[in-house]
């Protein structure tokens, strides 16, 4: 089957570990240009020896090599304010995607086992965040059993794993993912936290969701959590509960105050997972990376095979 050519920008961990992701394992799609803005990065070395084509121009570079007429498919592993000016480029193309692996939210979230097949036709899509693509899949799953009032999540990720472009997007994390709680996992009020771990050695993402929903068939809520664990795990084998799920009653005589909300009563489901990373280019305790890269694989993937049928 003919693959769909893609590029990469962005020559940073993130960008170079996607890119040895879809050169080692996508089914559908094949690395045509990594792009980078530093001729020095690590991720343009590793790709020319690889045998991927380069440029350190940026996307004015990509724009002017002959790669780019057949490309359908961009990445975009840069910032927040850098994707601005890119998808302002890229969307006068009308014959090419992007998929958004910064904070801008220009395009839809998406979330790939929750919303996919709502998004599938937008040409630029967001990957939300780390903590939004561990996360909001969980707060999706008491949301299709119970109705969700408030989902809060902490995620807690390497000191080691947060490099600059994450670090400089911390508060953009936190309001892309709690505006995601809501518009991708159905929550009526979403809050993400986020905790930089210094513990030496590395430990592994670890996240915490807490809902507060409905009261609904407990063993229901369960099975669709492992359920969709299950989804996750088809492209994040690392993706795991850390332990069982747990419930508690909020009794209607003895409320929560919950912000924008008022005071609530109902079930609170907690879910403790761990996302340890498939070792690609990063270390296997850089799970938050890994989630991000391999749900934009996926992602792709599936663009990449409506764009083969309907060639």
């Amino acid at each position: 089957m003919e693959k769909v050519k893609v590029a990469i920008i962005g020559s940073g961990n993130i960008g170079t570990d996607l890119m040895i992701k879809i050169i080692r394992s996508s089914e559908h799609m094949e690395m045509s240009v990594m792009v980078g803005i530093d001729p020095n990065s690590d991720g343009l070395a590793r790709a020319k020896r690889m045998g991927i084509a380069t440029t350190h121009e940026g996307l004015a570079g990509l724009v002017d090599m002959p790669e780019w007429a057949e490309i359908k498919i961009i990445f975009d592993a840069t910032s927040a304010k850098a994707h601005q000016y890119n998808w302002g480029i890229v969307e006068k193309y009308p014959d090419k995607r992007i998929i958004d692996l910064t904070p801008a939210a220009i395009g839809p979230f998406l979330v790939p086992p929750v919303n996919f097949d709502a998004n599938h036709n937008v040409r630029n899509v967001n990957m939300v965040t780390c903590g939004g693509q561990a996360t909001i899949p969980m707060v999706a799953a008491v949301n299709r059993i119970a109705k969700v009032h408030y989902g809060e999540i902490v995620a807690s990720i390497a000191s080691r794993s947060a490099g600059p472009g994450t670090r400089a997007n911390i508060d953009e994390f936190t309001e892309t993912t709690a505006h995601a709680i809501e518009k991708v996992g159905g929550a009526d009020k979403g809050k993400a936290i986020i905790i930089l771990n210094p513990a030496e050695p590395p430990v592994v993402m670890r996240d915490t969701i807490f809902t507060l929903s409905e009261q609904g068939d407990r063993e229901a809520i369960r099975e669709s959590i492992h359920e969709m664990v299950q989804e996750v795990q088809k492209y994040v084998p690392g993706y795991s509960l850390h332990q069982e799920v747990q419930f508690d009653d909020i009794p209607k005589d003895k409320p929560v105050f919950i912000e924008d909300l008022g005071y609530r009563h109902g079930l609170k489901t907690t879910i403790l997972l761990q996302v340890i990373g498939a070792g690609h280019y990063l270390p296997e305790y850089a799970g938050n990376l890994d989630i991000m890269t391999s749900a934009a694989m996926a992602t792709g993937d599936k663009l990449a095979t409506m764009d083969v049928a309907a060639m």
